[in-house]
């Protein structure tokens, strides 16, 4: 059951979003016409009793009778008004009952709407007032049954009872707003991380997408554009790049299938997810560009690579998998230089370096994108990457990133 199928049920300060105390006017829900007409009722009940004990005393004139009911019935109509000017009627209340004992009723009921509907400052302001006049009326118009210390004593304890009571009731509606408020807060809350870690999922299955799949691509474009440009190769050497661009297609669907799955979900592949690259595959990647043509010169001085945190090993695979396809694409035909030392507690540093190229190449299209994706893929890992040409004209790459000692 939802908040608006049962507002008829709830005050209309609760029903709807304002605290109590606003000045929006509102539709009065169900139960506020029970509670008003309950609440005009008890005040006629009130003013019937006490004009009845009034027609009873013997020395009261019939016009005070008479005067005294026109403005009992009065003060009790007067009630309908109580949530549109709280203030008003109270104030209004209050000085006629200094000389109308029959409007009591509808001063009690009155002071307790103002406590519930106002805050503290003008409830406060007209109890105060309500209390220093409250012994006038039994002065000016003594109950022959009742003394005047008796009945002074009920008429403060009355209107400082119907005050406590209202702002219990305020507070109590102000604490299940409050509540109210701190829970839709708290769904907007989660619905926006939700949205963020969406994001974030999306972002980081772009950046594996790009990481992966640019090294296979480039190596398909480097060498479809070597066998477009040189037609007249040896039979060697268009056989080796219709080799390693039949590799290359296979190794990019298999990665792509992968990335698939992952989208999909577990179970939706039925296949078994091949392993993640570590440092101890870095010499695979290496080979692998080798038997590409390209020319790598590798400097490895790490005592343990499969020992490396299997997230740091996989940062450095990707960095040089980046970075030899940069090569591939921006420097071709130079000799790039893979360096990684490190080892626990010294953490592990990779240095991916190439000379500028030196004889003019096809370029092939780049968005820079990777270097971002490896920015902020060594910044998650822990480490940091700086990137930027030499000044011969070349380009390196130095990430340095955690080892924790055993």
């Amino acid at each position: 059951m939802t908040r608006t199928e049962y507002r008829w049920l709830l005050p209309s300060a609760m029903a709807d979003p304002e605290l109590p105390g606003d000045r929006a006017r509102t539709r009065r829900t169900v139960r506020d016409w029970a509670v008003d007409i309950t609440a005009f009722l008890c005040a006629a009940g009130i003013a019937l009793l006490v004009l009845a004990a009034i027609e009873a005393d013997e020395t009261t004139a019939d016009f005070v009778v008479v005067v005294d009911s026109v403005i009992g019935a009065a003060a009790c109509c007067a009630l309908w008004l109580r949530r549109r000017w709280p203030v008003g009627l109270a104030v209004a209340l209050v000085v006629i009952c200094i000389v109308e004992p029959v409007a009591a009723g509808a001063l009690m009921v009155a002071l307790f709407s103002l406590a519930v509907h106002r805050p503290f400052k003008p409830v406060a302001i007209v109890g105060a007032v309500a209390l220093i006049v409250a012994p006038l009326q039994p002065f000016l118009r003594p109950d022959p049954e009742t003394s005047f210390t008796v009945s002074a004593i009920i008429g403060v304890l009355l209107i400082l009872l119907v005050l406590s009571w209202g702002m219990v009731v305020r507070s109590r509606r102000q604490l299940v707003l409050t509540l109210r408020e701190r829970a839709r807060r708290a769904e907007a809350e989660a619905e926006l991380r939700a949205e963020q870690a969406q994001r974030l999922a999306r972002e980081a299955i772009a950046r594996e997408m790009h990481d992966v799949l640019a090294h296979r691509l480039t190596l398909l474009s480097v060498h479809a554009g070597a066998l477009e440009f040189r037609p007249d190769a040896p039979t060697a050497e268009i056989a080796r790049a219709a080799g390693v661009i039949r590799d290359s297609a296979h190794e990019a669907l298999q990665d792509l299938r992968e990335i698939i799955g992952v989208l999909r979900g577990p179970g939706d592949t039925g296949e078994g997810e091949r392993p993640q690259p570590t440092l101890a595959t870095l010499d695979g990647l290496i080979d692998e560009s080798r038997r590409a043509g390209m020319k790598v010169t590798v400097d490895q001085r790490v005592a343990a690579p499969a020992d490396a945190p299997a997230a740091t090993g996989r940062t450095v695979y990707r960095i040089a998998q980046e970075c030899l396809t940069n090569a591939r694409k921006h420097a071709p035909g130079t000799e790039v230089t893979v360096t990684v030392t490190g080892g626990p507690g010294d953490g592990l540093t990779i240095e991916v370096a190439n000379p500028a190229p030196t004889e003019p190449f096809e370029r092939v299209p780049g968005s820079g994108q990777g270097l971002i994706g490896l920015t902020e893929r060594a910044t998650l890992a822990g480490g940091r990457l700086e990137h930027g040409p030499t000044p011969d004209g070349g380009f390196v790459v130095r990430a340095r990133l955690p080892w924790p000692a055993a």
